[in-house]
């Protein structure tokens, strides 16, 4: 999937607020960083199959910060349904 679905779609940024957000069911795809630690990487997975969230694990926490605008890294970001 392609990064710059992120700059047009509402999204949550971050490992907490996506957790949540799978949690609620309002999340239709998942960015996870490839270079995330597993303690963060690993829950999120879990949430997502549960879910039946679609998942992408194709890109570092930079690329991901970067296209969801914010000048961190970031380990998680989810487009909102």
């Amino acid at each position: 999937m392609e990064l710059s679905i992120l700059t047009s779609s509402a999204k949550t940024i971050g490992a907490k607020q996506t957790s949540k957000a799978i949690a609620r069911d309002e999340v239709e795809l998942v960015f996870v960083a490839n270079n995330s630690d597993d303690r963060i990487a690993l829950p999120i997975l879990e949430l997502c199959e549960v879910h039946g969230v679609a998942v992408d694990r194709n890109h570092s926490m930079e690329e991901l910060g970067k296209a969801a605008n914010i000048k961190v890294k970031a380990a998680a970001v989810g487009v909102l349904k």
